[in-house]
């Protein structure tokens, strides 16, 4: 998939650079398998920044930190792709629950009975929340229980049959861009 992908990755992180300063790639920590912490890797999209939140603030629809290319990123998933690189290290898969920021992730797990259990197995590049809509800002606890809930019947559910639908209904749900900024 990088092979392939080579010629796209190396024209996206040219229009990062040529864009903004920064790096080229973002790296934050989420917890994976067994919750076990691992540094999730995706293209910079918002603006790099001196200072940094520890409270890691969700990205909204109309927020000023994002960048141009970064728009365009974020709407077509293609942020998303470096995370191929975390496949191979074995940290994700292509499919499952998609890790989430270590905050909100601490956040959730208090909030929400059963939360841990997404992390029985790796965290996906894609997921059954995500082809089903339940993507982008989790305003609140009722929007993170929704996702959860999708979390856990992939899990309950999980075959090999069933990650290849998802796998195929990932383009169009990226295509149709739902929550997605």
């Amino acid at each position: 998939g990088l092979i392939a992908c080579a010629p796209l990755l190396v024209a996206i992180a040219a229009l990062i650079k040529l864009e903004s300063r920064g790096p080229v790639i973002f790296r934050q920590e989420r917890h994976g398998f067994r919750n076990r912490r691992f540094f999730m890797l995706k293209f910079r999209t918002m603006r790099h920044e001196a200072s940094f939140d520890p409270q890691v603030p969700q990205a909204t629809r109309t927020d000023a930190r994002i960048t141009g290319v970064g728009f365009w990123l974020r709407r077509l998933s293609l942020d998303e792709l470096p995370q191929l690189i975390n496949v191979l290290r074995g940290d994700m898969s292509i499919v499952g629950p998609r890790p989430h920021a270590v905050p909100h992730n601490e956040r959730y797990a208090a909030l929400i009975d059963g939360y841990l259990a997404r992390h029985d197995v790796k965290p996906g590049l894609t997921g059954w929340a995500q082809v089903n809509g339940e993507r982008g800002l989790t305003e609140t606890t009722e929007a993170m229980r929704r996702r959860l809930d999708r979390d856990l019947y992939y899990i309950a559910n999980w075959s090999l049959r069933f990650d290849l639908e998802i796998f195929l209904k990932t383009f169009p749900a990226v295509l149709r861009g739902r929550n997605a900024y």
